[in-house]
């Protein structure tokens, strides 16, 4: 369990094949200053798991349908990316409650700079549309954030927009993401867990109940 507060950027070191997957190692110090073995950690809002670890870096394998789910299948030696060690159960939840689980990914669309702040609008997967609201809550590449702005339903293709501050420019990876560029995106898990229920209480079309 994460919160969407980005603790350190890192930068993937390497990557190699691991069957139908990759191992990755990360450089992140402070994630790795009292990671242990097993221990998981949010990399770009991927929660992995540490397998090997030095001074200064941790390794963790990305099995195939993490890499279809997420943009971790562009990682390459040099990339910079999000980290965030997971939650103690003493922290205050500065963001919101975040798995590291990725419904997919998104793609950067339009950036508006602003006196103290950028606006970016992410084109998104359709079937991710109905769990995005004005104001609630989404988690962009490991950030928790309040989307600003959001596509209507009748609208094609779907989209949302967040507002960065200054601080979330500087500490995270979202201050250097250019038109083109592709994000991860975890929905809020209230949302998906009420779009569920939904799914199963509503009407057949023989009047019963799926």
């Amino acid at each position: 369990m994460f919160t969407g507060i980005i603790e350190e950027q890192g930068t993937v070191t390497a990557v190699a094949p691991s069957g139908d997957g990759v191992r990755v190692t990360v450089r992140a110090p402070l994630a790795v200053s009292d990671a242990h073995r097993g221990d998981s950690i949010a990399v770009s809002g991927v929660c992995l798991t540490v397998i090997e670890q030095g001074e200064d870096w941790f390794t963790a394998d990305v099995m195939r349908q993490t890499l279809d789910m997420s943009g971790l299948d562009a990682f390459e030696s040099g990339t910079r990316v999000n980290i965030e060690r997971a939650m103690a159960a003493h922290d205050r939840l500065g963001g919101h409650i975040v798995q590291g689980h990725v419904d997919g990914v998104g793609t950067v669309t339009d950036i508006r700079p602003g006196a103290q702040w950028r606006v970016i609008r992410i084109g998104i997967p359709a079937e991710l549309a109905p769990l995005v609201v004005d104001k609630g809550s989404i988690t962009i590449d490991g950030v928790s954030l309040t989307v600003s702005d959001a596509s209507t339903a009748g609208d094609t293709p779907q989209w949302l927009e967040v507002s960065l501050i200054p601080e979330t420019l500087e500490v995270t990876t979202l201050g250097a993401r250019a038109i083109g560029d592709t994000v991860n995106l975890e929905t809020d898990i209230l949302a998906r867990h009420v779009q569920r229920l939904l799914a199963f209480s509503a009407p057949t079309h023989e009047g019963g109940s799926r």
